[in-house]
C-alpha cells in the first residue's frame, strides 16, 4: 500500500480481487467469471408469503443481501432477482383457516417480509417478481416442455415426466429410483413415475385458478422459479441461489424442467446457505421451534440481528443463542460507540490536517484491515471473523487515538493523528457499509433504541 507525499492519503490497495465461490454442484470452490465480464445475473428463491418470516428466512436474505453487496463493491452489474411464491398449498391452507382470499393474504404477507428486510438494511432486489403476475410465462415454459415430449397431461394435471432428464440427480445426488414425489406434492397414482412432479394443477373448488390449454388450475411449486428466471435473467445466468434445503426437490426438479424446456438452460454457480438450528435442529415452522424476525427485533436492534447471521459462515449451521445475540448486540453497540466518539472528536477539527501525512501506525492498521477484509470475502465470502482481528485492531487504534488527541502535542503530530484518525474512521465504514452494518442514521439514534430494547426486556424475555 502506498502513500501520497504530498496529501497523506493512502492510496487504493493493489491486491487481487477475484471472488472464489463454493458451487453446490461441483461441491468445491469456483473462481468467479461472470458470463457477461462485468455483468452478473443471480436468482435468489424468496418466501412462500403465508406468515411471518422466521430467522431461517433471515439467515438466507442476509447472506445474499452480503453477496449482492460485495459483488456491487467488485463494480460488476448485478441484476438480483428474489421472488415471492404467492401461489401455493400452504397458502391457500392458511387463508381457508382465516376466511380470507389466498391473493389477500400472501399480498399482506409479502409486504410484511419486505418489512422486515428493510429493517435487517438487505437492500432491495432488482426484480421482486410474484407467480400471480407472471401466468403467461409460466403457462409458455410448460408448453414447451409437453413440446418437447418431457411432459404429460391427466384431467387437466400437468406432470413432469422425471425418466425424460437423463441428468436428474446431479445437484442433490438423489437416486431417480430412491426420489420422493416432492415435500409439497402427494403421490398421485396417475403419475407415470413416482417421482414426477406436478407442472400444473387442475382447479379445485375454493381455489384460485387461472386459464390455461389444459384447463383451470395453478402453477405447481418448481415451474415459477424457472420461468421467472429464464424470464429476468434468460435461460442462462451466473448465480442461482437458496437455503440448502432447496437442493431437493425444488432446485433438482428446476434443473430438469429448465432443460426440458430449453436445451441450452444452465446455471454457472449454484449456492446455499446453511439452517439456522435450535437446540441443534433445523428452526422450521413445521416443527414449530422457531422465532419470527419480529419476536427477534422486539428485544434486539435488527443490526444486532444482522451482525448474529454473519457471525458464522453463510454455509455453515447457525445456533440460535440468546448468548450469541447478547454478544451481537454488545459488538455493534461497542462499533458505534467507538465511531460516534470520533466524529465527536473530530468535529472541531473539519479543516485542519487534510494535507497532513497519516502517522505509520495508520497506515499500517488500513493496510491490515483492508487485506483482511478482502480476503476473507473473496474466500466464499468468509464472514466467522470478519468483525474481529484487524477490524478490533482498527477500533483500537480509534480509541487510543482519540485518547491521545486530548492530550497536547506538537501541531505536525496533531495534524497527522486527526488525518489518521478520518482515514481510520473510513475504512472501518467502508467494511461496515459492505457487510450491511452501517446505521442510516446517527450513531447517537441507534444506541438510544439499543438501550430502549435492553430496558424494556431486561427481566421479561421469551427468548431464553
Amino acid at each position: 500500500m502506498e502513500t501520497s507525499k504530498e496529501t497523506g492519503t493512502v492510496a487504493a490497495p493493489k491486491m487481487d480481487l477475484t471472488l472464489k465461490i463454493y458451487n453446490s454442484m461441483t461441491q468445491q470452490k469456483e473462481l468467479f467469471t461472470p458470463i457477461v465480464p462485468g455483468k452478473v445475473g443471480m436468482y435468489i428463491c424468496g418466501v412462500t408469503a403465508y406468515d411471518l418470516s422466521h430467522l431461517g428466512h433471515a439467515r438466507a436474505a442476509v447472506s445474499f443481501d452480503l453477496l449482492y453487496r460485495y459483488l456491487e463493491h467488485l463494480k460488476y452489474e448485478v441484476t438480483y432477482v428474489r421472488n415471492f411464491t404467492d401461489v401455493d398449498d400452504k397458502i391457500i391452507r392458511r387463508a381457508n383457516d382465516l376466511g380470507e382470499n389466498p391473493l389477500s393474504l400472501s399480498n399482506r404477507y409479502c409486504q410484511e417480509y419486505l418489512v422486515d428486510m428493510a429493517d435487517l438494511q438487505c437492500l432491495p432486489p432488482t426484480y421482486q417478481p410474484r407467480v400471480s403476475d407472471h401466468m403467461g410465462q409460466i403457462k409458455d415454459m410448460i408448453t414447451q416442455i409437453i413440446n418437447n415430449d418431457c411432459a404429460y397431461v391427466v384431467e387437466g394435471d400437468v406432470f413432469f415426466a422425471v425418466e425424460k432428464s437423463p441428468n436428474y440427480g446431479r445437484l442433490s445426488g438423489q437416486r431417480l429410483e430412491n426420489n420422493r414425489a416432492g415435500e409439497r406434492v402427494a403421490v398421485d397414482s396417475r403419475k407415470r413415475n413416482p417421482a414426477d412432479f406436478a407442472l400444473w394443477k387442475a382447479a379445485k373448488a375454493g381455489e384460485p385458478s387461472w386459464d390455461s390449454p389444459w384447463g383451470p388450475g395453478r402453477p405447481g411449486w418448481h415451474i415459477e422459479c424457472s420461468a421467472m428466471s429464464a424470464h429476468y435473467l434468460s435461460s442462462k445466468f451466473d448465480i442461482h441461489g437458496g437455503g440448502i434445503d432447496l437442493i431437493f426437490p425444488h432446485h433438482e426438479n428446476e434443473i430438469a424442467q429448465s432443460c426440458a424446456a430449453c436445451q441450452d438452460s444452465n446455471v454457472s454457480y449454484w449456492m446455499h446457505n446453511g439452517h439456522v438450528t435450535n437446540n441443534n435442529e433445523k428452526m422450521s415452522k413445521s416443527l414449530g421451534n422457531f422465532f419470527t424476525i419480529r419476536q427477534i427485533t422486539e428485544r434486539y436492534h435488527p443490526l444486532a440481528l444482522r451482525h448474529f447471521l454473519i457471525s458464522a459462515h453463510y454455509r455453515s449451521p447457525l445456533n440460535y443463542s440468546v448468548l450469541q445475540l447478547d454478544s451481537a448486540s454488545d459488538a455493534v453497540f461497542y462499533i458505534y460507540q467507538t465511531l460516534q466518539d470520533c466524529e465527536v472528536a473530530l468535529s472541531p477539527f473539519q479543516e485542519h490536517g487534510k494535507t497532513a501525512r497519516i502517522n505509520s501506525a495508520a497506515e499500517d492498521c488500513i493496510n491490515k484491515l483492508r487485506d483482511e477484509f478482502h480476503a476473507r470475502m473473496s474466500d466464499d465470502l468468509n464472514t466467522s471473523h470478519i468483525l474481529t482481528g484487524a477490524f478490533q485492531d482498527a477500533l483500537k487504534f480509534i480509541n487510543s487515538s482519540l485518547n491521545m488527541l486530548k492530550k497536547k502535542q506538537p501541531k505536525q503530530q496533531q495534524l497527522s493523528l486527526i488525518e489518521s484518525l478520518r482515514k481510520i474512521e473510513n475504512e472501518v465504514k467502508e467494511v461496515l457499509r459492505i457487510l450491511g452494518l452501517l446505521p442510516p442514521g446517527a450513531y447517537s439514534e441507534v444506541k438510544t433504541a439499543f438501550l430502549v430494547l435492553l430496558h424494556v426486556f431486561f427481566d421479561d424475555s421469551p427468548f431464553d
